[in-house]
């Protein structure tokens, strides 16, 4: 099973309404799709978002990546000796994660068809189904609150909420005017996108706890190079503490376990680099005793189905961020994962799923 043709394609997705994070405001989901040809006729897909503030990938360094380097790797590969050729992508460059998770999930997308198995079943099957949280973009209290309980009235059940802008009396003023909103039953995590400094995290946080607000977690309190404040503020409050952005690669994941600056881990295939790299991060930390979840960034369904069928593959992995597809004007992915409210379920096809992607026209990259 030999690599014929690698093609990329660009595509742009409005977003029903803004999504608004410490970081960033998203109007339109950009992506590169790739397409993965194989000799046997198999097609396995893949999508890279540029995500300038976490990853530093851009649509035209992705499309670089893609066809100036990891392209010559690929060709004429046979997808069986699928160790050592993604060994050999993962070395071909530094960096440029989401470029090589676009190619990484369209590699096991052809493994798992060639195996005729849901891919999720080809990594290990522990679960068929999923339950996501849905995001409250940051805004102000009184939206926020409009919003989450809009959210609880379609029937999710864990609200992911946006904090760390402005000042963090602002901040437990959204938690208040949310959790006032949705009452105690609803599970309520938070994501600084590293919006504050450690101090800042330690009083807030405690703060909340003595307000009773009942925070599940709060991910990525502080910025992502500082190991030390994370640890701080993990050390510090009762709330466990997720970290997100300070994780990339195993070696960074080792970093932070063997210190226990985290409680949890968030692995994201736009920060690993795909599947492979996954793998390894959610193992050494179930070494640690630690659980995973599985997020994303601003994705179409075709990355958040990659990503749904490595998070169901593992015991480990026991939270799940797959709201993306359903904050986007529309879906451009035939197959895929299926959402029922809450619920993702796969369906009854080999490999992703996914038998087309609809790139308007969009003039591919060979």
């Amino acid at each position: 099973m030999k690599i014929q043709h690698v093609e990329t394609f660009r595509t742009a997705v409005p977003l029903s309404q803004p999504f608004k994070t410490a970081l960033r405001t998203v109007y339109v989901a950009e992506a590169v799709v790739v397409k993965i040809t194989c000799d046997n006729g198999l097609v396995g897909w893949g999508e890279a978002p540029p995500t300038h503030v976490i990853t530093g990938d851009s649509l035209d360094s992705i499309e670089y990546a893609i066809h100036q380097i990891l392209k010559p790797v690929l060709l004429n590969e046979n997808l069986l000796n699928y160790e050592p050729l993604l060994q050999k992508l993962h070395k071909s460059l530094v960096r440029n994660s989401s470029a090589k998770a676009a190619v990484d999930m369209a590699i096991y997308d052809c493994l798992a068809q060639h195996s005729r198995l849901p891919l999720y079943q080809y990594l290990g099957g522990s679960k068929s189904e999923l339950e996501t949280d849905f995001t409250v973009s940051v805004n102000t209290p009184k939206e926020m609150g409009e919003d989450a309980i809009g959210y609880v009235e379609r029937g999710f059940r864990v609200l992911k909420v946006k904090v760390g802008k402005d000042d963090m009396v602002t901040d437990i003023a959204r938690i208040r005017e949310i959790r006032s909103r949705v009452g105690d039953t609803v599970e309520i995590r938070l994501d600084a996108n590293q919006g504050w400094t450690a101090k800042e995290a330690i009083r807030g946080i405690r703060k909340m706890e003595d307000m009773g607000l009942n925070i599940e977690l709060v991910e990525q309190p502080v910025i992502a190079h500082d190991m030390e404040g994370l640890k701080q503020v993990t050390d510090a409050v009762e709330t466990p503490i997720m970290a997100d952005e300070s994780v990339f690669t195993p070696e960074q994941a080792l970093q932070v376990l063997k210190t226990r600056s985290a409680d949890l881990i968030n692995i994201k295939l736009m920060k690993s680099g795909g599947i492979f790299q996954a793998e390894k991060i959610n193992s050494i930390a179930e070494a640690f005793g630690v659980e995973c979840m599985v997020g994303s960034m601003i994705e179409t369904k075709l990355g958040i189905t990659a990503a749904a069928h490595f998070a169901a593959s593992k015991r480990n992995i026991t939270r799940f961020d797959f709201d993306a597809p359903l904050m986007l004007a529309e879906d451009i992915v035939t197959g895929g994962i299926m959402y029922n409210g809450r619920t993702i379920s796969f369906p009854d096809a080999h490999g992703l799923g996914i038998s087309e992607v609809n790139v308007k026209g969009g003039v591919s990259i060979e």
